[in-house]
């Protein structure tokens, strides 16, 4: 049913909002004033999703993968549950260990009434009521009666069926150079999923030089899958470009870098060769060393993706594996990361500069793991945005850990004092979990509320067609005309 177009100018909350606060998830969840609902609910919430960054595994969409349990398709992989269980006293046996699906389950259903005011309460009962329509508060006593009605609602959602009920149109994957690419080939042959999917450049391991024994099998792989022998710095650069082409001729026209921070770009092509050839002696190289080759090969990277004609990301500030301990047994990715406070905006405005100078400055999007950083990041666009492309070096969404409301409403505030938030390519998904696309919804929420709240303070005009248009920008439109890759038509 179609609903009743805001009029008042003040916009009014409607009657009954003081029982709506008393009451968890309604339909105008995050939205506190009829601006809000109206943008959301007859503009935001129609358009697809635009998913540039995510880390959902591509064999599972080839295969349309049926999963067998809730504990599979939700909490498998999932390091923000598994550091809350954590932060709860629960035994690592019902994280990673050898627990079964259920006990795992009920660990943590035992421990998200404990998660109140985390995001996770949040996004734990939109995807129940999102996908099995289950409104019911998820806690040990609720457990089996919830594992039970999903469980029986999941044989029914394949992955595809995930897909169309979320209205995805594009997924980017997240890829290591050395990839074959040979699920992506799959997915397009078979031409059932709903969604374009197409792979996303990942080069970190070309960069952890200091690290000998990892870096050379990682170097051997790349000579394997290129067909390159990567003797030298010259085949080394010679066996990325050939995977650069592959990927090209595989659709991909996306980039992405995790890093703590920019690195210096001073290195010659003389120096650089002079360290290489010496982790390929599987000696150690010096800190100082590492640093000058990765700054290198990040700018030789920036010239082919402009080249190419990609888009290019950074995610910045994340500092990883903080656990030795638990990195040596459990491994890396399962929840021992946090933020870094490396100073961040020189080295990366001298990299960002540098291709300018030479007119190699792709398309890019910049993300900041550190608040602190967010106006620094934020006035960065501005120095290097040059008329070509609206919005041609964007402000990426709030990351990791700050994709929940407040880490969001620093993100667009700092974006839209300091550049144009109308120009904003939107959210993404970042995640391995099939279910995390209700965070879409969490983000046009809060975004439909914040432009509502400005309208109901009178510090923006009350033009729906003007901020309807920016809102279906921001939600889909601005990412499918950022991105060389096309969404399908849904």
């Amino acid at each position: 049913m179609k609903r009743k177009p805001v009029t008042g100018a003040s916009a009014p909350a409607r009657s009954g909002s003081a029982s709506r606060a008393q009451t968890f998830l309604t339909e105008d969840f995050l939205l506190h004033n009829d601006v809000a609902r109206e943008l959301y609910h007859e503009h935001a919430r129609h358009e697809p999703i635009y998913d540039y960054h995510c880390h959902i595994p591509p064999d599972q969409v080839a295969a349309n993968k049926q999963f067998r349990n809730l504990y599979e398709v939700w909490l498998a992989g999932d390091h923000y549950k598994w550091r809350a269980m954590r932060s709860n006293g629960v035994p690592e046996k019902y994280c990673t260990g050898d627990a079964s699906d259920w006990e795992k389950f009920l660990a943590y259903a035992r421990t998200v009434p404990y998660t109140l005011r985390n995001p996770l309460y949040h996004w734990t009962h939109l995807e129940l009521k999102m996908y099995f329509g289950i409104t019911k508060l998820l806690d040990e006593s609720t457990a089996k009666e919830i594992w039970d009605e999903a469980n029986e609602k999941l044989q029914s959602l394949p992955v595809h069926e995930i897909l169309r009920r979320s209205k995805v149109a594009l997924i980017c994957t997240t890829d290591d150079p050395t990839d074959n690419l040979e699920q992506h080939e799959k997915i397009r042959a078979s031409r059932k999923c709903p969604a374009r999917v197409y792979p996303a450049y990942r080069p970190d391991k070309a960069l952890n030089i200091d690290q000998p024994v990892a870096f050379n099998t990682w170097v051997d792989k790349l000579a394997a899958a290129s067909g390159v022998e990567c003797s030298s710095l010259q085949n080394l650069l010679a066996a990325l470009s050939k995977r650069l082409d592959f990927f090209h001729e595989n659709g991909s026209r996306l980039a992405d870098h995790g890093l703590c921070t920019c690195y210096p770009v001073d290195c010659t092509q003389a120096e650089a060769a002079r360290i290489f050839a010496e982790a390929r002696a599987r000696r150690q190289v010096s800190r100082e060393e590492a640093d000058k080759f990765r700054g290198f090969l990040l700018l030789w990277h920036g010239e082919q993706y402009h080249a190419r004609g990609w888009v290019m990301q950074f995610h910045l500030g994340a500092l990883r594996n903080n656990n030795t301990r638990l990195m040596r047994t459990l491994g890396p990715d399962t929840g021992f990361d946090s933020i870094g406070d490396w100073p961040q905006t020189e080295m990366l405005s001298r990299y960002l500069d540098k291709l300018d100078q030479a007119n190699r400055l792709t398309k890019t999007i910049l993300y900041c793991l550190n608040p602190s950083d967010n106006y620094a990041f934020a006035t960065m666009l501005g120095n290097f945005q040059d008329g070509s492309v609206p919005g041609k070096i964007q402000f990426g969404s709030g990351w990791w850990f700050l994709d929940q409301i407040e880490g969001m409403k620093w993100q667009i505030n700092a974006l839209s004092n300091l550049g144009l938030l109308s120009r904003f390519v939107g959210m993404l998904t970042d995640s391995r979990s099939f279910l995390s696309y209700s965070r879409h919804e969490y983000f046009r929420r809060l975004l439909c509320n914040m432009i509502g709240t400005d309208v109901v303070n009178g510090e923006m005009p009350q033009d729906m067609k003007l901020l309807s248009t920016m809102v279906r920008n921001v939600c889909f439109h601005n990412a499918k005309s950022y991105f060389p890759m096309e969404p399908a038509s849904l």
